[in-house]
């Protein structure tokens, strides 16, 4: 486990530095990536701000799980069930009170969770690489594992969310 944390973090500061910019021109070009609506590039732009502003969470890290998760893809639904941008389970969605087919309460729902794990794990060495995991794992998993566990597809996920995330810090810190 510890060396996985050891790569993790190596691999992850590898990105490289471009210009400084504002984080709605850092999210905007990010989601433009995958989108060529200019209607969803704002849409999701402005989402990810105001759930960030909602959820007191930096906006790249919303945009990092986001785009980890679904692509940006208003209609993603993983063979699991998950729903929508944030890739909410229904059950999450139904315990933090939300309609995850709803496009904004899909967003400011899946940024509610996040802050939710990162409270959980909050005070801990790797608390964000932890809240991370039980986004993708859930929390239980992660506490059952006394950490990251050992699930191909949640190790995988962390470190995607990791790297997408401190490259969009990169990018705005130029």
């Amino acid at each position: 486990m510890k060396k996985f944390l050891i790569a993790l973090a190596f691999f992850v500061t590898l990105a490289p530095a471009v210009e400084a910019k504002e984080p709605f021109d850092v999210i905007r070009q990010e989601i433009a990536y995958y989108k060529q609506s200019e209607k969803e590039i704002a849409w999701i732009s402005m989402a990810i701000l105001y759930a960030a502003e909602e959820c007191k969470l930096d906006p790249l890290l919303i945009t990092a799980v986001m785009e980890t998760e679904s692509a940006f893809n208003f209609k993603a639904l993983s063979p699991v069930g998950a729903v929508g941008l944030m890739q909410l389970m229904p059950s999450t969605a139904q315990n933090i009170g939300i309609d995850p087919h709803n496009p904004l309460a899909n967003v400011v729902g899946g940024a509610y969770y996040l802050k939710m794990q990162l409270n959980r794990f909050a005070g801990q060495s790797q608390g964000l690489v932890y809240a991370i995991a039980a986004y993708n794992a859930g929390p239980q998993a992660v506490i059952n594992a006394g950490g990251i566990p050992a699930y191909a597809e949640t190790r995988n996920y962390v470190v995607r969310v990791i790297n997408n995330y401190n490259r969009l810090r990169q990018i705005l810190a130029g």
